[in-house]
């Protein structure tokens, strides 16, 4: 455990059921340590087994988002076993909020480098600072960002993905608009209300659908285009026969709001 008193992940949460994760190792820009995966495992889990939440925004204390590893952890013992172990665990994490069955948003109010920048395109969605920068800078160290080239080249286009991983060069904001890191960019002292726009828009619509959404979402990028329609289908079919959504046909058909039954 950390000798620092202060919560490694400070968890809150509204009456709506949005969770913020907020990482919480400030001084060492957030970055990735033993300590602090363990904590968000522990957060992430428990979240996955409550049918109480509806969205999770990940964000983070200080200058940066997340610079990655913890280097200096790192090197403190070089044997394979250990990195082995570290890069499983993280990977854990990683696709824990992938298959979370809620949006997971990440707010990015600093710089997110190498597994910081993994752990963004990991999200489902983000909103970043017009200040915020990005990069896979391990390969500056002679280590190439494998395990970040994962979720990269799930959000980036091919050729934009791999100039990152080789060049370990920052990009802008702007920058990761364009190429699909980021969904949209706001200014400091508009960050919080630019994510709760975007969390307001998503609790607004049946858990439901978004739950069953997501989960087909992720499922249908993986397998070829035949195998990728039948799931979809089937998924689609699940989907009408839920109270929401047959009511919300229903009051297309009889141009009137729905009513919207049930939000769950």
């Amino acid at each position: 455990m950390s000798s620092n008193l202060a919560p490694l992940v400070i968890n809150t949460r509204d009456a709506r059921g949005v969770v913020t994760l907020t990482l919480n190792r400030p001084a060492a820009f957030n970055a990735l340590s033993k300590d602090l995966l363990c904590a968000l495992q522990a957060e992430l889990d428990h979240i996955a087994q409550d049918a109480q939440v509806r969205v999770v925004v990940l964000a983070a204390t200080g200058k940066a988002f997340c610079a990655g590893h913890d280097l200096k952890e790192m090197r403190a013992d070089p044997s394979l076993d250990y990195y082995q172990s570290l890069f499983n665990q993280c990977g854990r994490m990683m696709m824990t909020l992938q298959k979370l069955p809620v949006p997971v948003i990440a707010q990015v109010q600093g710089i997110a480098t190498a597994a910081g920048c993994q752990l963004v395109a990991m999200c489902d969605l983000a909103i970043a600072v017009s200040t915020a920068r990005f990069a896979v800078s391990g390969v500056n160290l002679g280590l190439f960002c494998a395990t970040p080239s994962v979720a990269l080249t799930r959000n980036l286009g091919r050729k934009a993905a791999f100039e990152m991983l080789v060049t370990g060069e920052f990009i802008s904001a702007e920058q990761a608009l364009q190429k699909g890191l980021i969904n949209r960019i706001a200014e400091v002292d508009t960050l919080d209300a630019e994510v709760e726009r975007l969390v307001a828009c998503i609790v607004a619509k049946p858990q439901l659908a978004l739950r069953m959404g997501k989960s087909l979402f992720y499922r249908q990028l993986e397998n070829g285009i035949e195998a990728a329609y039948a799931d979809a289908v089937q998924t689609m079919a699940c989907n009408m026969m839920d109270e929401s959504a047959l009511e919300g046909v229903l009051a297309f058909i009889e141009k009137r709001p729905a009513k919207n039954p049930t939000n769950g």
